[in-house]
């Protein structure tokens, strides 16, 4: 059931270690509420397009020298390389900066295009008496570390910036930046927004939003909480990371849990099969249960062993119907009570729906997911690495069917088998099609120009990657050939791939 060739082994990948940031939860009076300050990320940058954050970013090494060249600095304070940090990245990003009385003030755009052309002019400012941190004591209302699915990883401070009734107004800078836009929000608003499907957040703001509608800002900075969070991608899905023997860069196979705490719930793709993945498992349908709710299914998006875990382990600790294809039944265990899945069956989670479209070109019976939130895409793509279509039981012509359709269903979000979520699926689906047909044609025009061995073919199609796995490119190879095959491009003949004239 591996998707790997036979015979082929791979290193496994290394969690990446997480990187030290600041984050500023930027707020002002409105009357008797308060708002917060959220920019807008460009469609364009690779990291959570279009989505809205707070302002701020890592320590960089300009941040650790500033802070050592300055021992005054902050000097009470063990945060200093964060709170450094912390007003570089407003300066930079929304042209913020203290007045040095306790207050806030707009920056000119001439000192925020400085800084953002350098970063090192920020120290050089404070240290001329153009820029001030005097009386500058933000509060930290939490700490959250980036989840072990992504190849960077941030362990970040987020501080709550209060202005209080300042007439404080974002800014950016006249040249190339991350955000497009700027918005004040009142906490609970936004969270209504984000549940509502209306804007896009970063999975640890929204767990801190909910915080700071239902806490404060005060009981938070009173004790910060830090550690485990809910990993929430969109209202109603939640990511389980679950460690796996899986394909690098990957270490964990994304597990969802889509439904609402205190109703009903579904896993998808429950893989767990070590002692460790068992125990983040076991810990996560406890914490269900304990929310008042009741798994009322697992499903699993295809029968490749990085995603069904070890079932008679699992049923130890929950016990819920198996939903699948044929194709990925037939390899489990059978139950009276599991339910095949197949193109346009309806997943009720309660007062939600969840269709189901097939994309067999990973492997037969390959199944997604389709809901408001966006679509459970499990091995159709990934936002880092690439998805392998083995020539052994894939199908080349069907992957990139699927891929197209997925594209053209438009979804806002993609959750896919392994990383982090997708943010902006057509470009990252483009992509993939763009990659994939120009490899096509590359194994095409290898077929026309070599010998016709696969090896040669193989040496030409992937001349472009010459750091590719060589068993892998013969075998990607020869799922292409097969593909060219079938639509009448080529044909087998004598050991040898032929080019067939008139196409």
């Amino acid at each position: 059931m591996s998707e790997l060739p036979e015979g082929v082994e791979l290193p496994s990948a290394e969690v990446a270690k997480p990187r030290p940031s600041a984050a500023a939860v930027i707020s002002r009076n409105s009357g008797q509420e308060m708002e917060i300050l959220l920019c807008h990320r460009v469609s364009e940058v690779p990291s959570f397009p279009d989505f809205w954050a707070f302002p701020g970013g890592g320590i960089s090494r300009v941040d650790r020298e500033a802070a050592e060249d300055n021992p005054s600095w902050f000097s009470e304070r063990e945060d200093r390389e964060s709170l450094i940090a912390l007003l570089r990245e407003m300066l930079e990003e929304v042209g913020v900066a203290p007045d040095g009385s306790g207050g806030f003030q707009n920056m000119q755009v001439e000192i925020i295009d400085q800084v953002n052309e350098n970063k090192s002019e920020w120290a050089k400012l404070v240290s001329e008496g153009t820029l001030s941190i005097d009386n500058f004591n933000p509060s930290l209302i939490t700490q959250r570390t980036t989840p072990p699915v992504a190849p960077i990883r941030h362990k970040n401070r987020f501080y709550h910036v209060a202005t209080g009734d300042a007439s404080i107004e974002a800014k950016l800078p006249s040249g190339r930046t991350e955000f497009d836009e700027f918005q004040w929000w009142k906490p609970n608003e936004l969270l209504d927004a984000w549940l509502s499907h209306e804007v896009k957040l970063p999975p640890p703001q929204v767990t801190l939003i909910r915080d700071i509608v239902q806490i404060g800002f005060l009981e938070l900075a009173k004790n910060p909480p830090s550690g485990y969070h809910r990993i929430e991608y969109a209202n109603g899905v939640e990511l389980v990371p679950i460690p796996t023997d899986t394909l690098p860069p990957a270490t964990h196979t994304d597990c969802y849990v889509l439904g609402h705490p205190g109703g009903s719930r579904i896993l998808v793709d429950p893989a767990a099969r070590s002692i460790e993945a068992l125990e983040i498992l076991k810990d996560k349908v406890a914490e269900i249960e304990q929310s008042g709710s009741k798994i009322i299914a697992t499903v699993f998006t295809h029968k490749h062993p990085d995603h069904i875990g070890d079932l008679s382990e699992i049923s130890k600790f929950y016990q819920a119907p198996i939903f699948a294809s044929k194709e990925t039944l037939a390899v489990l265990p059978k139950c009276e009570s599991d339910r095949t899945l197949g193109e346009g069956d309806v997943i009720e989670i309660d007062d939600e729906k969840w269709s189901v479209i097939e994309t067999h070109g990973h492997c037969p019976g390959h199944i997604c997911l389709v809901g408001k939130a966006g679509i459970v895409s499990g091995d159709n793509a990934v936002l880092f690495g690439t998805i392998l279509v083995p020539s052994s039981d894939g199908n080349m012509n069907e992957y990139l069917a699927g891929l197209e359709r997925l594209r053209d269903l438009d979804p806002s979000l993609l959750f896919p088998g392994h990383g982090p979520m997708v943010a902006n699926p057509r470009r990252l689906l483009t992509r993939y099609l763009k990659h994939r047909n120009e490899r096509h044609s590359r194994v095409l025009n290898a077929v026309q120009s070599s010998d016709g061995s696969l090896d040669a073919i193989t040496v030409q199609a992937y001349a472009d990657t010459p750091d590719a796995h060589p068993n892998l490119a013969r075998d990607q190879t020869y799922s292409h050939l097969l593909a060219l095959e079938k639509n009448g491009n080529i044909r087998q003949g004598n050991g040898k791939w032929l080019f067939v004239k008139g196409n």
